[in-house]
C-alpha cells in the first residue's frame, strides 16, 4: 500500500469531513471511495468516446 500527501484546500475540508462521518467511513476510506468511483467513470468515458459502451452493456445497462 502506498502512502501519499493529500492537499486538501481549507474550504474543502469541513465538507469531505462531514461527508465521512455521514457515511460511517473514515477520512481516508471516504476518499479512497472517492477517488475509486472518480477513475471507474473516467475508464467508462473513455471507452464511450471510442465507441466501445454498446459492447459492453447488459440489458438495460448503459455507460
Amino acid at each position: 500500500m502506498s502512502v501519499m500527501t493529500l492537499r486538501i484546500p481549507d474550504e474543502l475540508d469541513p465538507s469531505i469531513k462531514a461527508a465521512a462521518k455521514a457515511a460511517g467511513l473514515s477520512l481516508n476510506a471516504y476518499i479512497v471511495r472517492s477517488v475509486r468511483r472518480q477513475s471507474v467513470i473516467d475508464a467508462a468515458q473513455q471507452l464511450a468516446a471510442l465507441g466501445l459502451g454498446d459492447d459492453l452493456c447488459g440489458d438495460g445497462d448503459s455507460l
